[in-house]
């Protein structure tokens, strides 16, 4: 685990974003397509501490992006090349651009001045969207990532961080996948090789302003 220090200075809000991936009703919200992620999300605190470090975010001046994954009702441009594509296809919640479904779930807050990127296809936020030239904009060098699900998304936006030139931290508590072990396992095995691996109180430490002398 990195120290305080150096925690503070990766995570520099002038220079730091925080992306939330697919955190939205349809995914981990209470009708989700998805209940065993969903209730994986709520249950270990995921969903609490990514609302928890939206809130900080917004307080800290740290600039905070939603990544959303959505499908048009015709299905146009969605990927169909693999078993996960062809499966979501047929759940009885889907995805669907404009509804209830893609909505970011409560408890997390949408600020005005978050940015919300939704992708139609593929499986990475990053990837064939508009998140890296926005971050490239706003003077990122650290991307936070929090949300769902440690499965699939969330390796490939680290990887996708890391391949485009950006440093990656992960919020270990703030990230859920199925069965319960394993973020923890994709954790130590994968994304600690990759990315700075932190708690949500460590970042929330990093983020409060000194108190004057």
């Amino acid at each position: 685990m990195p120290s305080y220090e150096q925690l503070r200075e990766l995570l520099d809000p002038a220079t730091t974003v925080l992306m939330t991936v697919e955190c939205q009703q349809g995914v981990v919200g209470t009708e989700s397509a998805l209940p065993e992620l969903a209730d994986e999300a709520r249950s270990s605190g995921c969903l609490v501490n990514v609302a928890r470090l939206v809130s900080a975010a917004h307080q800290a001046g740290v600039q905070v992006l939603h990544a959303v994954a959505e499908r048009r009702p015709d299905g146009r441009g969605a990927n169909h090349n693999a078993r996960l594509f062809r499966a979501a296809g047929r759940l009885p919640v889907q995805q669907l651009s404009g509804t209830k479904a893609v909505r970011i779930a409560p408890p997390i807050e949408v600020a005005d001045e978050d940015f919300v990127v939704r992708r139609l296809h593929g499986l990475s936020p990053l990837a064939g969207t508009d998140v890296d030239p926005l971050l490239r904009n706003l003077g990122c060098r650290t991307l936070l990532v929090t949300g769902v699900s440690a499965n699939v998304a969330i390796p490939n936006a680290v990887f996708d961080a890391v391949n485009l030139g950006y440093t990656a931290v992960v919020a270990s508590d703030a990230i859920a996948g199925v069965p319960s072990d394993y973020a923890p396992a994709m954790i130590r095995n994968t994304l600690a090789l990759v990315a700075t691996i932190a708690t949500t109180e460590d970042i929330l430490r990093s983020w409060k302003r000194p108190r004057p002398v």
